[in-house]
C-alpha cells in the first residue's frame, strides 16, 4: 500500500500544494493547487490560505490518512518548533511568534500527534532534488537557488550537511562575506537591478528582462559575465572543501545561466575545480518533494533542521 504525504512550498505571495507517494517518490497528478497570498494579511488570513491549499491538495483523501503535511518555508523560522520569526523580510510579519504548526492542526482538525513538518525551502528543494533530479547520480552536491535571494544546501546521500566536510556551521552561504558585503547581496536578483541602474541611470523589470536585451545591451552583457565570475570564485573554495560531485542551480535565474556559464566555468578551472553543473528541472517540483519526505521520519531524523533563518 502506497504511503502518501502532502508537500507544500511557501513563497513570497502564494503556496503550492500537491501530493506526494512517499513508496516510489512521485508527485501524483491532479493534486497540485496554489492558492495566491497576501503576504502582509494579517495572521488569521495567511493561515486560513495556507490550510485551504492543504485541503485542496488532499482532494477526496481523508487528510487524517496521509503521512503528515511537510512545508518547505522561508525564514526566519523555527523549523523544528514550527514557530514563525518572520520580521524584517518584508512578508508574513504577522505571523511573528506564532505557532504555526498548531494553527494548522487546528484549522485542518487533526490531532496533536499529527505530523506537520517544516524545513528551510532552499534545504526542501535540495532533498527533493537528490531523489529524483538530474542529481540523483551524486552522492554529494551543492545545491544553490538563485532568486530574490541566494539560497544553499549541502546534501550527501540525500541528507543536508552542515558544520561539517567543509560547511559553514548552519550549513547555509547567504550570510558568508564576500566584496565588502555577503553572498546574498551578490547572488540574487537585486543585484542585478541595483547595479543596473548604478551603470546606467535606468531600471529594469527583473533578470527576465536584462537577459531578453542582452544582445543588444553591453552593459546587461557584462553583468551575467560578472556575475558568473564572482559566483565561481566563490564558490570554488566550498566546492572543493565539501568534495562536491556536482553543482545543482535553481530559481529564476537559473533561466539564465547560458549567460553566465562560460564566466563561471572559467573561474571554477582557475581553482582547478572539476564539477558538475545540473541546470534544475524539477524547480518548484523539488521544493514539494522535500517537503513532503519530511514525513518520512526515517528522512527527518537525520535532517538538519535546527537553523532558524534564511532569507530565500
Amino acid at each position: 500500500m502506497d504511503l502518501l504525504a502532502i508537500g507544500a512550498d511557501v513563497g513570497g505571495s502564494h503556496i503550492t500544494a500537491q501530493v506526494y507517494n512517499l513508496s516510489d517518490h512521485t508527485l501524483l497528478e491532479g493534486t497540485r493547487h496554489r492558492v495566491e497570498v497576501d503576504s502582509k494579511a494579517q495572521s488569521d488570513a495567511i493561515l486560513d490560505k495556507w490550510a485551504e491549499a492543504i485541503r485542496a491538495a488532499a482532494g477526496h483523501l481523508s487528510i487524517e490518512t496521509t503521512a503528515g503535511v511537510g512545508f518547505a518555508m522561508p525564514g526566519p523560522f523555527d523549523y523544528p518548533g514550527g514557530i514563525a520569526w518572520f520580521k524584517g523580510v518584508e512578508k508574513y510579519d504577522h505571523l511573528y511568534g506564532i505557532n504555526v504548526r498548531e494553527e494548522l492542526r487546528s484549522r485542518l482538525g487533526m490531532p496533536g500527534n499529527f505530523r506537520i513538518r517544516f524545513l528551510n525551502d532552499a534545504s526542501s528543494f535540495a532533498i527533493g532534488e537528490s531523489f529524483k533530479g538530474r542529481s540523483v547520480r551524486f552522492s554529494r552536491f551543492l545545491a544553490i537557488t538563485l532568486g530574490t535571494g541566494f539560497g544553499s544546501t549541502f546534501i550527501r546521500s540525500h541528507i543536508p550537511v552542515a558544520g561539517e566536510a567543509g560547511t559553514p556551521p548552519d550549513g547555509f552561504l547567504y550570510d558568508i562575506p564576500f566584496n565588502g558585503s555577503n553572498a546574498d547581496n551578490h547572488f540574487s536578483t537585486r543585484w542585478f537591478l541595483r547595479q543596473y541602474q548604478k551603470r546606467t541611470g535606468h531600471e529594469v523589470a527583473g533578470v527576465k528582462q536584462l537577459a531578453a536585451q542582452v544582445h543588444e545591451d553591453p552593459v546587461a552583457e557584462g553583468l551575467f559575465s560578472e556575475f558568473g565570475r564572482n559566483l565561481g570564485g566563490f564558490l570554488s573554495p566550498w566546492l572543493r572543501g565539501f568534495e562536491a560531485e556536482g553543482l545543482v542551480i535553481g530559481g529564476n535565474i537559473a533561466n539564465a545561466y547560458p549567460l553566465f556559464r562560460e564566466s563561471m566555468s572559467a573561474q571554477f578551472s582557475a581553482n582547478d575545480i572539476e564539477v558538475d553543473v545540473v541546470i534544475s528541472e524539477l524547480q518548484e517540483d523539488a521544493a514539494i518533494s522535500g517537503a513532503a519526505l519530511l514525513c518520512d521520519d526515517t528522512i527527518y531524523a537525520g535532517l538538519i533542521v535546527g537553523q532558524t533563518e534564511n532569507t530565500i
